[in-house]
């Protein structure tokens, strides 16, 4: 009965569009910050390192580099600050949490393979070995 309860106020509060990223995607959250009586949006952009939690509780981790110091920002998922959550690169890891970003620094920091980018260069580099493979003259011993 009580659980009943709390499962129906925490499905008011859920956020109406969930955001499809995952771990390793490189995003861009725009968060609604209140200066006085205005409100503005401002966009934080990095890497994803982490998400965590269930339900109405559930948080990401976006980490970036700021004038040569890395800065990392937890977000809730639904949270009424969040106005969006934009993916501008699908990122391939083999890790749930990216924790080892925080030792890399300079390009090795936000360096995470892309998805599509991978697929495409191993077929073209696969091409390219074949034809340079059949095009080489043989030599005759005589």
């Amino acid at each position: 009965m009580k659980q009943a309860v709390l499962d129906k106020i925490e499905s008011e509060q859920f956020c109406k569009e969930a955001a499809a990223f995952a771990v390793g995607d490189t995003v861009r959250v725009h968060t609604k910050v209140v200066e006085g009586d205005k409100e503005r949006i401002q966009i934080f952009s990095g890497v994803v390192i982490g998400r965590r939690g269930r339900g109405l509780n559930e948080m990401f981790t976006v980490r970036r580099i700021s004038y040569g110091e890395g800065v990392e920002r937890v977000f809730p998922m639904h949270s009424p600050r969040v106005e969006k959550v934009e993916v501008e690169r699908k990122g391939s890891v083999r890790r749930a949490k990216l924790t080892y970003l925080r030792k890399r620094l300079g390009k090795g920091a936000t360096l995470v393979k892309e998805k599509e980018g991978r697929a495409a260069v191993s077929t073209s580099a696969d091409t390219a070995e074949k034809n340079s493979g059949a095009t080489l003259p043989t030599q005759q011993q005589g």
